[in-house]
């Protein structure tokens, strides 16, 4: 009989556990739920999600009775301890996440599933990532799309050489702020382009001198553009166009996600160089968190590596930071690594 991991769950709020709610009657909602980590969790049949944290006592008592958990903390340490947990899938703002991932991997937490966005600046991610490898422990990241059939499709199309060489991959995600919108717009630009390393990125963004207290941007920006050059020759633009789409660009062809992920169209190029599309099979609509729960207990069971690592992780959430980095000099491009490891978008509520 397959394994059963135990989990636990920090951070009690919105993505945490009451998403949900926002998005059950939307059209597609099949795209989200279940959409929370808590809902994710509780949907895991390879799961037993045993315990939940928050230190605002009413959000971890209605988390439990909700979902039938057995306890309610208020110190995410504590729960660790006394859970013997395998996974802890975290909630929280993104200010904590560095100090609970490093906690929660030198007491054996084998699995964290961290939410978006990752932290506030590449010095946390750096320890992040050499806590984890140290103790071997499997990661994945909240920037659900990567996780669904229908983004891995596309890949797999991209991967078999249907397009040709990919050249290009633009994100249609209009402006948005840089952490709490473009992490997912960073992430697919990341993955539809190989996941491979970047060379150098650019961004524009909306800040003000006044915004800046040191290396810390005491906002979250709005990004208005930016451009990535991948080391792999993909070039990948961020443009203020809306829809949520995504496309990628190929020498005989391209392929472009329609609406925030419900289908997608394949467009082939003819003797003429003109492009006409070639019917596709449908691709199953499922939810990203659960795919990355699933993602997460599959390589506990094979001993594998996950589908959103913290390396690439690391490598989205530097994209961001670039962005802002180079538009603080006057949209020069900034080489990666990002230099600047301290440069953090750290407003007081994150």
């Amino acid at each position: 009989m397959p394994a059963t991991y135990r989990a636990g769950l920090i951070g009690c709020g919105r993505m945490g556990a009451t998403i949900d709610d926002e998005v059950k009657d939307r059209p597609h909602s099949e795209l989200f739920l279940p959409y929370s980590h808590a809902a994710a969790l509780a949907a895991c049949q390879r799961i037993e999600f045993a315990a939940v944290c928050d230190p605002v006592a009413e959000k971890a008592q209605a988390a439990k009775a909700r979902y039938g958990v057995a306890a309610a903390y208020a110190d995410y340490r504590e729960m660790i301890q006394k859970e013997r947990l395998d996974l802890v899938s975290i909630a929280t703002r993104p200010g904590p996440h560095a100090e609970t991932v490093v906690f929660a991997a030198g007491q054996g937490v084998r699995a964290i599933y961290c939410e978006k966005p990752l932290c506030n600046s590449m010095r946390q991610a750096d320890a992040m990532l050499a806590a984890c490898r140290e103790r071997g422990v499997r990661f994945n990241y909240g920037t659900q799309r990567r996780f669904t059939p229908l983004y891995r499709r596309v890949r797999q199309l991209c991967e078999e050489g249907r397009i040709g060489q990919v050249q290009a991959v633009v994100a249609h995600c209009g402006v948005s702020v840089a952490q709490w919108g473009h992490t997912h717009a960073a992430d697919m630009l990341l993955f539809l382009a190989g996941d491979g390393e970047a060379e150098f990125a650019q961004g524009h963004a909306v800040i003000s001198e006044d915004d800046w207290e040191g290396q810390r941007l005491k906002i979250d920006p709005r990004l208005t553009s930016g451009y990535v050059y991948f080391k792999n020759g993909v070039h990948a633009y961020l443009v203020a166009a809306g829809g949520y789409e995504f496309e990628v660009s190929g020498s005989q062809g391209k392929l472009r996600t329609l609406s925030n992920g419900i289908g997608y169209t394949l467009r082939l190029a003819n003797k003429f160089g003109q492009f006409e599309e070639v019917a596709q099979p449908p691709v199953p609509i499922t939810s990203g968190t659960l795919k990355g729960i699933e993602d997460l207990v599959a390589a506990l069971d094979g001993g594998g590596d996950t589908q959103g690592n913290l390396e690439l992780a690391c490598r989205s959430q530097e994209l961001i930071l670039a962005m802002v980095a180079s538009h603080r000099q006057g949209g020069r491009r900034v080489e990666l690594p990002l230099a600047e490891r301290d440069l953090s978008i750290a407003p007081d509520s994150y």
